[in-house]
């Protein structure tokens, strides 16, 4: 279980839209972390690889040497 405090306006909205639809906040609440969740866990992850890419922890490869290894040179 997850307690969530939010900002007065978040939380009006919120409630406002679970009156009109006739769905809970709950429902509401928890369609957005499942909508956003893999965009926060890639991004997350993103950062992890710069960070190691910066570090020279992390090796990269240049496109071009990506389009000779795949034959899609030009």
């Amino acid at each position: 279980m997850i307690a969530v405090r939010l900002p007065e306006g978040i939380e009006d909205r919120l409630d406002r839209l679970a009156k009109m639809t006739g769905r809970t906040k709950t429902y509401y609440v928890r369609e957005a972390i499942v909508e956003h969740l893999d965009e926060l866990e890639e991004i997350y992850l993103a950062d992890q690889v710069l960070e190691n890419v910066r570090a020279g922890k992390e090796a990269t490869i240049s496109l071009d040497d990506v389009m000779r290894k795949h034959g899609l040179e030009n």
